[in-house]
């Protein structure tokens, strides 16, 4: 049998104040038997952590499945372990996808999920406010319940400050910006407070949980605000104002408020007068300064509570970036334990507005997993490891090798085209300068992705012929092949030149003509520029029925714009060579691809 006992009353959600260890109200003891199992806690959130940490010990699947006798005493390294979900940049999640998160990372010991939104959540009173793209009341108010539940305290990760272009956009609001039309309230406006006090006292009625992150980072027009209001204000003052004064509507509602780090760390003579009990998150995505000194210094100087927030790196790729996930992961972790960080929030943002969420899924767990635990992650066995949690064993060796292959390929495509944002790169005319240099010194490596991402399509094929859950899946099958595509596109162009060099300086005769050249490029059937229109068509169904999957309609259309600008690119670049192929003759000379391929 399995015994679950709880010794005490302690609450589910953590609080303020918690402590990490093992006299936590997260630890936990687990004993296997071969009489029984048992898992005891202080509280009902140890309870499941370790029922949580039994279900990862079982061996084989179905009437096969074995615990081995073991013992285990386990407690979170830090008290908050957190989850950043971005529901404004992007489409929005439907509630029954952020239910699945919640699960998700229910399973890796989360204890805190942050429901990042500018404008996303219905506000009474506001109903031109983004009125097709929100979460209404009433779904927030069972997203919570869900949560709490599972042991994860939901709270609102707002911004308060800048980032707040989708009020700005309509007219009868766009005067409380500091800019026509901008994204950053005008600390001065006296019409900003009253409707603030609003928004604070509707979203601190909205969720129970005693903490709220206001936002307040990239306040990009700030110093411009400054100067408009006069020499008197500087953007330390306008910013410390803003703060302030939203920071006192929060504890007023017996809140404990965060606020990004970034303008402290920057304007670091304003940290003195930040209002008292603010905690600070300091974020940051890559690890090119391990020690993270530009972001924790002046915090760590000046004695002001903190939490660090690394990302998984996939709103601006065609697949997660994962090497720069876990280096950012593991090394921003490092420094927040050295500076005594309350705890970590790992961020998925989704900038692109493309991203398909649940190729993410790794990155989450990896993130939650690192700061429960006291030793560094063993990043060479994760992929295998996560494969063995998620799936059942006869299919995990497939799904382990597709992750790896497509974070390989990721990798190797950002180098090739000199840019980590390959989501952004993907739209690009391949035959522009910019690109076409360097496309043609790295064909080796584009061939490379291109085998990395059909290896990857393989694995997830067969993991799905095994039976595997489409769930999660299917997103990255829709990864795997348009890495695949990116590959193939950007080889396009350095190849066609060369093709077309062979030729010569003038038109040859029609049989070399048709042979070499116009039946293996601009020819309807099986050519190259048609497999380019028939791949981009293909993969594009795939695509919307997994943004339909997780996401409500809310910007599908305008995300798929941009498949479709793909699509009429190959058509355009096709009709010009069939333009040029029509309209000249034999012996007449051929000017360079380049110049015919850029022709508009």
């Amino acid at each position: 049998m399995i015994v679950l006992k709880r010794t005490g009353e302690v609450g589910a959600l953590p609080l303020p104040g918690e402590h990490p260890g093992p006299t936590s109200r997260e630890a936990y003891s687990l004993k296997v038997t071969p009489d029984k199992a048992e898992v005891q806690a202080v509280s009902s959130a140890g309870l499941f952590y370790g029922v949580q940490t039994l279900c990862q010990l079982v061996e084989g699947d179905a009437a096969d499945a074995v615990l081995p006798e073991v013992e285990v005493h386990d407690w979170p390294s830090l008290a908050y372990r957190g989850t950043m979900i971005d529901i404004s940049h992007g489409p929005l999640p439907k509630e029954d996808e952020i239910k699945r998160q919640l699960d998700f990372l229910a399973r890796w010991k989360s204890n805190q999920y942050y429901l990042y939104t500018e404008d996303s959540i219905e506000l009474r009173g506001y109903p031109l406010l983004n009125p097709d793209g929100r979460l209404t009341q009433d779904e927030v108010r069972r997203i919570v319940a869900y949560g709490r539940q599972r042991h994860i305290d939901v709270i609102p990760n707002l911004d308060l400050y800048a980032h707040q272009h989708d009020l700005f956009r309509v007219e009868q609001y766009s005067e409380l910006s500091d800019e026509p039309h901008g994204t950053e309230f005008d600390p001065s406006n006296p019409k900003v407070m009253p409707l603030l006090t609003d928004w604070v006292n509707q979203l601190a009625d909205l969720f129970p949980s005693p903490f709220v992150h206001i936002g307040l980072d990239e306040t990009f027009q700030i110093e411009q605000a400054a100067r408009a209001s006069g020499t008197a204000a500087t953007p330390t003052a306008l910013f410390v104002k803003q703060l302030t004064a939203v920071t006192r509507l929060f504890q007023e509602r017996g809140k404990h408020v965060m606020a990004f780090g970034d303008i402290m760390v920057k304007y670091p003579q304003m940290i003195p007068d930040l209002p008292p009990g603010l905690i600070a998150a300091a974020w940051y995505y890559t690890s090119e300064d391990p020690t993270y000194k530009r972001w924790l210094a002046p915090l760590i100087a000046n004695h002001v509570p903190h939490i660090v927030e690394p990302g998984v790196m996939s709103y601006d790729n065609i697949a997660p970036d994962y090497k720069t996930t876990f280096d950012n992961i593991d090394t921003f972790l490092a420094a927040g334990r050295r500076s005594g960080a309350l705890g970590l929030v790992n961020t998925v943002w989704a900038d692109d507005a493309q991203l398909l969420f649940r190729m993410s899924f790794p990155g989450l767990a990896y993130g939650a997993a690192a700061p429960w635990q006291s030793a560094p992650m063993d990043r060479a066995n994760f992929f295998s490891d996560y494969a063995h949690v998620m799936y059942p064993a006869t299919i995990a060796p497939d799904i382990a090798a597709a992750l790896s292959n497509m974070s390989e390929a990721e990798t190797d495509l950002q180098k090739v085209l000199g840019d980590e944002f390959t989501q952004f790169v993907l739209w690009e005319d391949p035959f522009s300068p910019t690109y076409l240099k360097g496309l043609t010194q790295n064909l080796g490596p584009l061939r490379q992705t291109r085998l990395l991402a059909e290896e990857a399509e393989s694995h997830l094929y067969h993991a799905l012929a095994l039976g595997a859950d489409p769930t999660t899946l299917n997103s990255l099958l829709v990864g795997a092949r348009l890495l695949d595509y990116a590959g193939q596109k950007f080889q396009t162009p350095p190849e066609l030149i060369e093709l077309w060099g062979r030729l010569g300086t003038t038109r040859p005769d029609a049989d070399k003509w048709w042979n070499e050249w116009e039946s293996q490029v601009v020819h309807q059937d099986h050519s190259r520029i048609v497999d380019l229109m028939d791949a981009i068509t293909e993969l594009r169904p795939l695509y919307r029925a997994e943004w339909l999957e997780e996401y409500s309609p809310y910007r599908l259309d305008s995300a798929l714009g941009r498949w479709d600008a793909e699509y009429e690119y190959w058509l355009r670049l096709q009709q010009r060579l069939r333009q040029f192929s029509d309209s000249s003759h034999e012996g007449d000379a051929l000017p360079p691809l380049e110049k015919l391929a850029q022709e508009h």
